[in-house]
């Protein structure tokens, strides 16, 4: 066919004047007609075998990495889902919440929200092959900016993420000595005595060594104090692993992810079978799976519960969708949904049993030592003619006290000497109450879990297991991050995928620098509370919205059932169109009051006093902390407001370079037709299409093919040019 050939329509005196050539030139308006989810129908419309785009050779000719096999991808799932918060943050809400009461609401919110939202999350990814930015673009273009800001948190978490795997490599190189060095508090020469350090003395060994050793912490935010070298150099060798790990893509990674994933699962095990040979551990077993059912019935346990799984599955990450979006489009990721969900879970109960066997054996430790100095106090009462030996039981041997003789002994001096109690200075020294000491987070990890590992016989070893256990822990989900990243921009650039990671990672040290400074422990703080909680709830209920009400859940459901082969359960489409969406609105609702009622600030640690105080926020820092939601919101708005008026491109003229191959393909193979039978055909059934014949193309209205109608005949084609795809929206 000639290149410039122009073909007319015999009966009829309008020139058509695109020819093949031409109409592939037309890059624009064809492809938004072949968007891969045409936004042609209205909210909830449906029509059958229109939607998501199947494009021909997919997942063979577009050139995109995919996984060398299924337990790669699931080992990187599971790496990025199960983190830091599995073991540091589910326990402090079991504990806090009513024990095992939690785990009702829990499970009840992640089969509501978890699962579905998971499942819609993997089924876009692997549908559209594209990362986060491609993903959305090509659902709404309109809610395009949901990608960008999802690329926004990721950098936001990672740059603080990578801080906390910089002091556990910190933390795993200091235990490789014995005595552990936070074992004891250092002892310093006040001329010819040695003394204790004062701020270790008012505190504890390992709170000592975690503010100052480690951090070297200020007492405000307003004092940077300058960087920390030795948590410099911790961040650059976090950087350096994240970067090898990232730097081939889905090759490099998938294979750290069969250590990474899996070497936590083993430690805690370790840990699990030794907390249970440990004295104490089944007290704080029992303490932590007690019910305590009248908390079930507080809005705040079920609010925490919803947080927790939203923030578990790494939903609105964009990591999520990148993993999911390098499979074969008809992997089952219905049964990957479940499967990880599930793993999730178990991996979470199991981290608690962990945490409260070893908690249960450091609370009777301390309650013995609380015991053995209270003695010492009634023995110099005694002695001193303060206490008389009468109030003492006549069974009760000092050499050989225990916790319950001593509640006894404690209880009778208490009734006795009422008015004059509370000059003795004793203490209770119940083992409830050291259990009922709630920590999570860094003092979890970093203070409370080493305090007990120094009590372990051979506690190097621990030591160095639960530190590399945390470095695997947190790699797996800096790799999710790292992808949630790479992923979108790769797939928007002509970018060296390596090239790529290197700069990010370079920039990403640098912008970290301002957590490792002596007052970095405060913005990682600050980074924590603000810069993902909020943007990610509203992310994730754009994208259930953009799905389930704009594209239209029984669409979604047949693409469903054209990709996986078979349909979903009905309550899938319960959960996406109606109890989802109301669950994350309420979410977000709660989450924005408690803002507007809790202070803004932070603990800061008083060095005087060797405890922590907490801080209003100054007004800058402030500012600074709503900068960061503001900044992970922002794309929002503009790229709706953009693309309203005709300001940016609506993102869903870049076809995936397979279904411009089966397009070239065809055309190549009917260029060889007669031109006019190709053009025009017999009738409306021979006039061949280069999209898919099953498929043709629905006009703007979506509600109807669009036809050129001449002398009272209708000829169906699915290529002509009706008019540029921004005018529609």
């Amino acid at each position: 066919m000639p290149k410039n050939s122009k073909v007319t329509l015999a009966p009829s005196k309008e020139a058509v004047t695109e020819s093949v050539a031409d109409l592939l030139a037309l890059e624009q308006p064809m492809d938004y007609k072949s968007s891969q989810m045409s936004m042609g129908l209205s909210p909830g419309a449906t029509a059958p075998g229109k939607g998501l785009l199947p494009s021909p050779d997919a997942d063979g000719e577009d050139g995109r990495p995919s996984w060398n096999n299924k337990l790669e991808y699931i080992l990187a799932q599971v790496g990025f889902s199960v983190g830091l918060g599995n073991v540091w943050r589910f326990p402090y809400l079991c504990q806090k919440n009513g024990g095992g009461a939690y785990l009702v609401p829990y499970f009840i919110l992640l089969i509501l929200i978890g699962i579905p939202l998971f499942f819609l999350e993997l089924a876009v990814g692997q549908r559209i092959r594209r990362g986060s930015i491609g993903v959305w673009n090509y659902v709404y273009p309109q809610l395009g900016g949901i990608g960008v800001s999802s690329l926004m948190v990721c950098g936001f978490v990672g740059l603080y993420y990578n801080v906390i795997i910089g002091w556990s490599i910190f933390y795993f190189f200091q235990s490789f000595q014995f005595p552990l060095p936070w074992a004891e508090c250092p002892m310093r020469r006040n001329g010819s005595q040695a003394i204790m350090e004062p701020e270790c003395e008012k505190s504890s060994a390992t709170t000592y060594f975690w503010y100052r050793q480690t951090l070297n912490i200020t007492s405000s935010i307003d004092d940077t104090g300058g960087l920390n070298w030795r948590m410099t150099l911790s961040l650059l060798g976090a950087w350096i692993i994240v970067c090898m790990a990232v730097v081939k893509g889905i090759q490099s990674s998938g294979k750290v992810m069969y250590f990474s994933s899996l070497f936590p699962y083993v430690v805690l095990l370790c840990f699990l079978v030794r907390g249970l040979l440990l004295k104490g551990a089944t007290d704080g077993i029992a303490h932590m799976f007690t019910p305590k059912l009248e908390k079930m019935l507080e809005p705040q346990v079920w609010r925490e519960a919803a947080t927790q799984v939203f923030f578990a599955l790494g939903l609105g990450f964009g990591g999520v969708i990148a993993f999911s979006s390098y499979n074969k489009r008809d992997n089952n990721c219905h049964f990957d949904a479940a499967l990880v969900s599930i793993i999730n879970f178990v991996t979470s109960i199991l981290a608690t049993l962990v945490v409260f066997a070893v908690l249960g054996f450091k609370a009777n430790v301390m309650n013995e030592k609380c015991v053995v100095e209270n003695a010492e106090k009634i023995l110099g009462y005694l002695n001193t003619g303060v206490l008389s030996r009468e109030l003492i039981p006549p069974h009760i041997n000092f050499s050989h006290l225990t916790s319950e003789d001593y509640s006894e002994m404690y209880g009778v001096i208490k009734t006795v000497t009422e008015e004059d109690f509370p000059q003795l200075g004793l203490d209770a020294c119940l083992l409830a109450d050291e259990l009922n000491k709630a920590v999570q987070g860094t003092g979890l990890a970093f203070i409370a879990f080493t305090e007990a590992m120094t009590h372990f016989p051979a506690s190097p070893f621990w030591s160095v297991m639960f530190f590399f256990m945390l470095i695997n822990l947190g790699l797996g989900s800096m790799i999710g991050t790292m992808t949630g990243i790479t992923t979108p921009i790769l797939d928007a650039f002509k970018i060296r995928k390596e090239i790529l990671c290197v700069v990010c990672c370079i920039i990403a040290f640098f912008l970290g620098l301002l957590f490792v400074q002596r007052s970095g422990n405060y913005f990682v703080a600050m980074f924590d509370d603000y810069s993902a909680g909020l943007p990610l709830t509203i992310v994730v209920f754009l994208e259930n919205i953009s799905v389930a009400w704009i594209y239209g859940t029984e669409r979604f459901m047949q693409d469903l059932q054209d990709m996986l082969g078979f349909r979903p359960y009905s309550f899938y489409f319960y959960m996406w169109k109606y109890v989802s969406p109301a669950i994350l609105v309420v979410l977000i609702v709660a989450t924005v009051i408690e803002m507007a009622v809790s202070p803004a600030g932070y603990n800061a640690w008083i060095e005087a006093e060797g405890s922590e105080r907490f801080m209003n926020y100054p007004p800058w820092a402030l500012g600074m902390a709503y900068a960061l939601i503001l900044a992970a919101l922002l794309p929002l708005p503009i790229v709706f407001i953009a693309r309203r008026f005709n300001l940016l491109s609506d993102g869903s003229n870049k076809l995936s370079v397979s279904y411009r191959k089966g397009m070239m393909k065809d055309i190549s193979n009917l260029e060889e037709q007669d031109e006019q039978r190709f053009i025009l055909g017999k009738g409306p059934n021979e006039a061949p299409s280069p999209s898919p014949a099953h498929r043709p193309y629905l006009g703007p209205g979506g509600a109807q093919e669009m036809t050129n109608t001449s002398y009272g005949t209708s000829t169906k084609t699915g290529y002509q040019n009706i008019g540029s795809p921004e005018s529609q929206l």
